[in-house]
């Protein structure tokens, strides 16, 4: 019986010395060189700060953890951003964590800045049932007892869940050690942010990835990017965004909120250059189209209608490879910009620009991947695409934004629960065994089969489980119910402090780290596979490679020897290349600097459906209205965090200082409720509450408001996902404020 009263959400008392100094227009320039060098050097010391910096996302170098942006084929000396300068400074800490040190209750009482500002774990620790305090454990005597755990449960009633950070050869290890084990109960971080891409791209187009390349966007003449903030999550998206401008790319943003990053833009490589160092900052948006949360099925339906009754159609295109256009200009014949808060006069340029090219790129993030339309938001936008014909040619496609370094690569080795029967069919005859067939259990069904008492262990290879998962309260009783929870980790997070009856933590080697003379390889937003190498001193002689405890652990639990493996990362790439498509001449082919591309189908103009056509589709707009005295929220990132890791308490961006528990209001929507910025409340969905929040009056949308994720997730029910891909709707929560008492 676990009965420890650990805290699952971080406390909601904040210092009450915070700053509002209003949203900044420029994104990067010299503020970001600023925050770069302060959160490097003063976590991991001058010299060391130097060398980390030094061989981020450089050719032979470490690739950036912070997010899935291509690099360019000419590297600058200075290939990374605030965000990765941020990452790479979390790994590298000179901190070291001592968990032992505290009961779990009183780490669990503590934030999650603080939790992180510990430093990294360097050493195997077990929570024993009964106890609330973590002890050190050798690690032969920590994965025999994992090992031991697994083998005597049914293989249906284990979980094996993956973060994005996982390597490629990680990732196709341990789904191999969970279907030789007899699941596919492989959950992942995609369940949660790009899931619904997956499955609009793969029923529109025939693949789950995008179809652009980065020289799509130098050639582009329209860019329009929907539902994302690259200045905070993908910087180095606008150096690309900067170049497509140059070339005379029209770029547009539509997005609930005006970000500083899509509205100018000051590369800090100026600085380094004696004849730019006094450039201006590049106007980025030539359009913000600032659409109500979810709005956008609406905003499209009605753009594809305007464009059909000005006969901006490609018919050529059309007739030569979709199918469904038909009845999709029958269902948008009647479309309207009602539920976007727009007027056609707003979205009219919008209209005109895309009509006079084919040259276009769409992009978009989780501000349309977490609706319960999700999918139909996703689908929505290649309706546009193909309608004008932009897809299979140069400057033009669909551009999925990843924000997880190797989120997309850890899907291409099998990291699914719902593998394709081709991929278990070469899987099984490469390795002699029948995989299982059954489909496994994403995220939001693991955590209802936690929840109804038919899941016994949870693996986490990576991520914070807990904070990143909707409705945390039913999230931290789900974990509880389990026997045992593993978490293969770098740094202490909430998921190692709510736990089941057992626990055990298995630190392991970070990205900027050294692994003997190995190196390892990623997936990146646009398919290029390329090589990474650690260059550093690990943080502690006991850490083991992400490779090495799964091939240990593997070898307990299936009786099979798979040292050779964590000798030789050649020998998994040569599986790897036997089984998943695209990784012929996998070794040779990996080790050109900048790696190679993997084949995506409708960059050619061939679409793997099966007509081998793309598919237009119907959509119905979604009736958006709510119940009086209620607001749709949308969870949204600080600038000092990547995804649950808070480097601090700040979003200089949005000009918020020393504080996270706010709550983005429009001003008409302040004034009808009589508060005012600087008030206090709780927050409500249904029977859900979050306390002790601070008004903050916001150029939002009317009837919208935006809070910071991890903070809100407790709202987010978790019945509440996008049909067809299952994805928490965290960006339209439906909630009410209640002033504080």
């Amino acid at each position: 019986m676990n009965e420890r009263r650990v805290e699952a959400q971080p406390p909601d008392s904040e210092s009450t010395s915070y700053q509002l100094t209003g949203p900044e227009t420029t994104a990067a320039g010299i503020p970001a060189v600023v925050s770069s060098m302060r959160h490097t050097i003063g976590l991991a010391g001058p010299k060391k700060a130097l060398t980390l910096l030094r061989t981020l996302n450089q050719k032979g170098g470490v690739d950036c953890m912070s997010c899935a942006w291509p690099d360019p084929e000419k590297r600058s000396v200075a290939e990374f951003c605030e965000n990765g300068a941020k990452a790479v400074a979390d790994e590298g800490t000179l901190r070291r964590a001592q968990p032992e040190n505290y009961t779990v209750e009183e780490l669990s009482r503590q934030s999650d800045y603080w939790l992180n500002q510990q430093g990294r774990l360097t050493r195997p620790l077990i929570l024993r049932a009964g106890s609330s305090r973590y002890e050190p454990i050798d690690w032969d005597a920590a994965l025999d007892f994992i090992a031991q755990k697994l083998k005597s449960t049914q293989p249906d009633r284990n979980l094996f869940y993956t973060s994005g950070r996982t390597s490629n050869e990680a990732a196709f290890l341990y789904q191999l050690m969970a279907r030789r084990h007899g699941t596919n109960n492989l959950p992942d971080c995609a369940n949660l942010c790009h899931e619904s891409s997956g499955v609009g791209l793969n029923s529109t187009l025939g693949v789950s990835k995008g179809t652009v390349t980065l020289y799509d966007f130098y050639q582009a003449q329209v860019i329009v990017i929907v539902g994302q903030n690259p200045g905070t999550n993908h910087p180095r998206m606008l150096s690309a965004l900067q170049r497509a401008k140059k070339n005379g790319a029209k770029i547009v943003s539509i997005n609930p909120l005006p970000e500083a990053g899509l509205s100018r833009f000051k590369n800090p490589q100026d600085y380094m250059h004696p004849l730019q160092f006094f450039r201006p900052a590049t106007q980025m948006a030539d359009l913000h189209l600032p659409v109500a949360i979810n709005g956008d099925v609406a905003l499209f339906q009605w753009i594809c209608r305007r464009l059909l009754e000005e006969n901006k159609q490609e018919d050529a295109f059309i007739e030569a490879y979709t199918t469904g256009f038909a009845v999709f200009r029958h269902a948008v014949k009647n479309a309207t910009l009602e539920g976007t808060g727009l007027t056609e006069k707003q979205v009219t340029p919008l209209v005109e620009w895309l009509s006079q090219t084919r040259r276009i790129v769409f992009c978009w993030a989780m501000g349309l991947t977490q609706h319960v339309n999700a999918v139909d938001n996703i689908k929505a936008i290649v309706n546009t695409c193909l309608l004008r014909g932009a897809i299979g040619h140069p400057g033009a496609g669909v551009c999925p934004v990843r924000g997880h370094s190797n989120v997309q690569g850890d899907r291409t080795m099998g990291i699914t629960t719902y593998p394709k029967q081709a991929f278990l069919d070469r899987l099984g005859q490469h390795f002699k065994f029948h995989p299982p067939q059954k489909p496994g259990l994403d995220v939001v069904k693991s955590i209802h089969a936690m929840l109804e008492g038919k899941i016994e262990n949870l693996i986490c290879l990576g991520g914070n489980f807990l904070s990143a998962c909707p409705d945390t309260e039913r999230t931290a009783q789900a974990l509880k119910n389990a026997k045992l929870t593993v978490q293969i980790s770098t740094k202490l997070n909430r998921s190692h402090l709510v736990t089941g009856e057992e626990a055990v933590i298995l630190p392991c080697l970070g990205r900027t780290e050294e692994d003997g003379n190995q190196f390892v390889t990623v997936e990146d937003s646009m398919s290029i596979v390329h090589r990474s190498q650690g260059k550093q001193k690990p943080a502690g002689p006991e850490l083991r490679s992400e490779i090495a405890i799964v091939c240990d652990l593997a070898s307990r639990l299936l009786g099979a020897d798979w040292s050779l493996y964590k000798r030789n990362y050649d020998q998994i790439r040569s599986e790897i290349e036997a089984v998943v498509p695209g990784f012929s001449d996998f070794n040779r082919r990996v080790r050109h600097p900048s790696g190679f591309a993997l084949p995506i189908l409708p960059r050619q103009g061939i679409f793997p459906t099966q007509d081998g056509k793309a598919h237009f589709s119907p959509l119905m707009t979604p009736d958006l209205r709510l119940p009086e005295g209620h607001f749709y929220m949308m969870t949204i990132r600080s600038h000092d965090q990547f995804n649950t890791t808070i480097y601090g308490n700040d979003d200089r961006y949005r000009g918020i200082h020393n504080k996270r528990r706010v709550v983005l209001v429009n001003p008409e929507d302040a004034s009808i409720l009589r508060l005012r910025t600087g008030d206090q409340v709780d927050l409500f969905c249904e029977h859900r509450r979050a306390d002790n929040f601070t008004v903050v009056t916001y150029p939002i949308p009317p009837g919208c408001m935006a809070t910071y994720f991890p903070e809100t997730n407790s709202l987010v029910p978790l019945e509440k996902t996008a049909h067809g891909s299952n994805t928490p709707a965290y960006k339209s929560v439906v909630i009410r404020l209640q002033p504080r008492q």
